[in-house]
C-alpha cells in the first residue's frame, strides 16, 4: 500500500441533516448491519441485520427502511487500515455508498469504522450471550457504535 492510497474521511457537509433520523450502515458482502438514531440525533440504536439477497431485493429493503423510518441521511462505515489508508474493501464500500445515494436520493457521509466490530464483540461478550447470538447481533451493534461516534462529532 502506498500513501496515495491513504484516505481521509471528508468533513461532514454543511448540507448534511442535523435533525431527523439517520441510518447507520455497516456494509458487508453477505450481511449488512443497520443502526438508527432518534430524530434529535442523540441516541443510536441497533436496528437490523440484513442478509443480502441480490441487488433488486436489497434496493427494495433500503427503500422500505428509508420510507418507514423517515430517514433523512445515511452514515456509512468506512473500513480503513490502522494507518488511515484505504483497502480494496474501502473502495467497495464507496461504490456501495454511491449506489445508496442514487437509490435513495439521500445525503450520505462516511464514518471511520475501525475497531467497531471489535468493540461490538466486547460489548456482546459482556452481555453473556452465546457465540451464535453474538454473531447474529454483531453487525447491527457495530453499526450503532460508529453511528453513535458520528453523532458525538461536533457539527459545523
Amino acid at each position: 500500500m502506498t500513501h496515495e492510497d491513504s484516505a481521509e474521511i471528508p468533513p461532514i457537509s454543511q448540507d448534511f441533516p442535523t435533525s431527523g433520523r439517520l441510518l447507520g450502515v455497516d456494509y458487508g458482502t453477505v450481511r449488512i448491519g443497520l443502526a438508527i438514531c432518534d430524530v434529535e440525533q442523540q441516541v443510536a440504536s441497533p436496528f437490523e441485520n440484513y442478509t443480502r439477497s441480490g441487488k433488486e431485493a436489497d434496493a427494495r429493503k433500503f427503500r422500505q427502511w428509508v420510507t418507514e423510518n423517515q430517514i433523512v441521511g445515511l452514515v456509512l462505515g468506512l473500513p480503513l487500515h490502522l494507518d488511515g489508508g484505504e483497502s480494496a474493501k474501502s473502495k467497495e464500500v464507496r461504490k456501495f455508498g454511491e449506489w445508496l445515494v442514487e437509490l435513495t436520493g439521500l445525503p450520505l457521509t462516511y464514518c471511520d469504522e475501525r475497531f467497531s466490530s471489535v468493540w461490538a464483540e466486547e460489548k456482546l461478550l459482556g452481555a453473556d450471550l452465546s457465540r451464535k447470538k453474538r454473531k447474529k447481533r454483531l453487525d447491527k451493534v457495530a453499526a450503532s457504535l460508529f453511528l453513535a461516534a458520528f453523532l458525538e462529532q461536533p457539527k459545523t
